[in-house]
């Protein structure tokens, strides 16, 4: 509040005084003269909010805290993946999926994180989870058995509603779905040398119970290793970013008739993406996280400029950000604030902290820590706009919903920590020192 006021101060000096030289100059009949100043004080006005709603937005995210968590599972895994439905009616329970360490899709309600259901996919490690945006019964993950499954959660039976088939090589590890619903992607590991984006139809799910889908083609020559991600835009289905351990983040037009025509552009991260997404005003923007913790934001509204295209390229966050105690030892992934217009960041520490991030063409800073929750890395997360809350899951096997100003209600401290030493004891830590980097 105090910059504010004093940047207001600064633009009213600023701005004031040249609108009286002007009607001096001019010789304007003074009688305009609160108009203009009024007008001028409506602009700042609309200055100052732009940056109380900044500020909020920020408050808002550092004051999160534990709403529920999950109850502990009697066999504990990593939570490597999490996606809530958004098709749910007012006032309904939203389902929560999420994708673990031991081969299995998890479903718990939304507000209560009760456990609802689980799904396996027999055999295979299941790789990464998306409810469909316009049913919210519907949940798809990769496998990498070659296929991409859908089951829908209002059914108990392990049997899924729909198989995407791949090519005897594939390995899926990655995948998404289109805000249309229509086109499932899915990328593959490098067998031998091809690596490959594999798109289906996806229309018609519901109506064709375990039925199975074949490709409609793939795109094998804009990637050589290991397709790590794939994000479809947020609102044109036709947009689809990719993200490869070979450093490179590629956006596609899938519209086009061939992969040539579609490669829209190419950024090179430098090393092996992570995490990736959309970001900015129209979603014009990328951004990538690597596995040695670096950073790399793109504006593709400047492809057809001579303005550069790289907004912030940070070779490792953990050398420009300075946190509190244990300082940041890893980046989990992205998430933008469309009502704020700012791109964030997660990540944290191995005992569970975690570190929330602001970033910026200047570079990344620290918004504020999260702690009592976890109590070893946090290796997903979620966040909903609608409500502004998060979802994070780790390796301490604990899924935690939190909510600004929330108080938890579903297990005492005393509880939660005897629950997550258990659960340590009998999961494997993950050594973020161990990390290599991968080109």
């Amino acid at each position: 509040d105090v910059i504010a006021g004093f940047l207001y101060a600064i633009l009213i000096l600023a701005v004031f005084h040249p609108v009286v030289d002007l009607i001096d100059n001019f010789n304007l009949t003074y009688k305009y003269a609160p108009l203009i100043i009024i007008s001028l004080h409506l602009a700042l006005g609309i200055f100052s909010f732009t940056l109380d709603t900044w500020s909020t937005v920020e408050e808002q995210l550092a004051g999160l805290r534990i709403a529920r968590r999950c109850e502990p599972s009697e066999e504990p895994s990593y939570l490597l993946d999490i996606h809530t439905c958004t098709a749910a009616q007012p006032g309904s329970s939203r389902f929560v999926a999420v994708s673990c360490s031991n081969e299995s899709l998890r479903v718990f309600d939304g507000e209560t994180l009760q456990f609802l259901r689980e799904y396996r996919a027999r055999p295979g490690l299941l790789s990464g989870v998306r409810f469909a945006h316009a049913c919210d019964s519907l949940v798809f993950s990769a496998c990498s058995q070659g296929t991409v499954r859908c089951w829908d959660v209002r059914s108990a039976s392990q049997e899924p509603v729909q198989v995407f088939t791949g090519y005897p090589s594939n390995v899926f590890i990655s995948f998404d779905v289109s805000c249309s619903d229509l086109i499932v992607c899915a990328g593959t590991e490098k067998a031998e040398k091809d690596t490959f984006l594999v798109f289906w139809d996806a229309r018609g799910v519901t109506d064709c119970a375990s039925a199975t889908k074949e490709p409609l083609g793939v795109y094998s020559e804009s990637h050589n290793d290991d397709i790590t991600k794939i994000c479809f835009h947020p609102t044109e289905p036709n947009l689809v970013v990719s993200g490869s351990t070979d450093g490179l983040v590629n956006v596609f037009d899938i519209n086009k008739d061939n992969e040539d025509d579609a490669l829209m552009s190419t950024c090179n991260s430098d090393s092996s993406v992570s995490s990736l997404g959309w970001a900015g005003e129209g979603y014009r923007q990328v951004y990538c996280t690597t596995h040695d913790e670096g950073f790399c934001w793109w504006d593709t509204a400047q492809l057809d400029t001579e303005d550069p295209i790289t907004l912030l390229h940070v070779l490792d966050a953990r050398e420009s950000v300075c946190a509190e105690n244990h300082g940041l030892h890893y980046l989990v992934g992205g998430l933008y604030h469309e009502k704020a217009g700012k791109l964030f960041l997660l990540g944290g520490t191995s005992t569970g902290d975690i570190h929330l991030l602001s970033c910026s063409t200047d570079g990344l800073s620290l918004v504020g820590t999260l702690r009592g929750g976890h109590s070893a890395t946090v290796r997903s997360f979620c966040w909903s706009p609608t409500d502004e809350s998060l979802l994070t899951g780790g390796e301490d096997a604990q899924l935690l919903l939190w909510k600004p100003g929330a108080v938890e209600r579903s297990l005492t401290k005393k509880a939660s920590l005897k629950i997550s030493s258990s659960v340590q004891k009998r999961v494997r830590v993950h050594n973020t020192s161990l990390k290599s980097r991968k080109k």
